[in-house]
């Protein structure tokens, strides 16, 4: 039986009785596909109780019914495993990650905007963190900004009121104010510090809250995420 190019559907046959079946299984392989939402990304072993309609793109050295299907879609339809090659283009949701992601040829990149035709991508994502405050004049959230980021700007949310401290300012060692200052520590209150250009990091870099009219003593928690960019290699 023939399938389309693109997304692989099963064609009806000349004379095919049981049309319906390859009607169905087409419209099963559509509703998986279209807004396509993956389950995991990477994964090399199939999970233990999939449901219909689950969609996974196989990892590296896949195992148990992904052996040799690696870097291709498995779409769990009718109680079995079906697989499709995604072709250069391709885009869903990686629910794990939170991110859209785009398939380059070889891998899922998160946060593609672009590719080159080998592969160099331009990539934009945001990591998101709860970051419970430290006591003293300053709480340091380590590694927040990664190496070879480009960073447009910071944002957060206070989930739980900050003690100790009037306001607070966002920031990086030798720049405390960077992302922000005179922000406020009661629950509900936000910060967007956006930088006037976008500015790299060249090593992973640890984000500096410091406490404005006193120290901060122990208690609250703010949401914060980071906003950026990443270039990646071409392939050899």
């Amino acid at each position: 039986m023939a399938d389309t190019t693109g997304l692989g559907l099963p064609l009806l046959a000349p004379a095919q009785s049981q049309k319906h079946v390859t009607v169905n299984e087409a419209l099963s392989r559509l509703d998986a596909l279209v807004n396509l939402s993956l389950s995991s990304v990477g994964q090399a072993a199939p999970p233990g109780s999939p449901e219909e309609g689950e969609v996974h793109a196989v990892g590296e050295a896949a195992s148990g019914d992904w052996a040799g299907q690696e870097g291709r879609l498995a779409l769990f339809l009718n109680g079995g495993w079906a697989f499709l090659t995604p072709r250069v283009g391709w885009q869903g949701w990686s629910v794990g990650a939170g991110v859209r992601v785009a398939f380059d040829g070889v891998g899922w990149q998160p946060g593609a905007g672009a590719f080159s035709p080998n592969g160099a991508g331009f990539l934009h994502r945001v990591i998101e963190i709860d970051h419970a405050l430290a006591a003293g004049a300053s709480s340091v959230a380590p590694g927040l900004l990664p190496e070879g980021a480009i960073v447009y700007g910071i944002t957060g949310r206070v989930l739980s009121s900050i003690g100790g401290a009037t306001s607070l300012q966002i920031g990086v060692a030798g720049s405390a104010d960077r992302y922000g200052s005179g922000i406020g520590v009661a629950a509900g209150s936000f910060a967007r510090g956006i930088t006037g250009s976008p500015l790299a990091y060249y090593a992973d870099t640890e984000l500096v809250l410091s406490a404005e009219g006193g120290s901060f003593d122990g208690t609250g928690v703010i949401r914060l995420a980071v906003h950026l960019a990443e270039l990646t290699l071409p392939r050899d």
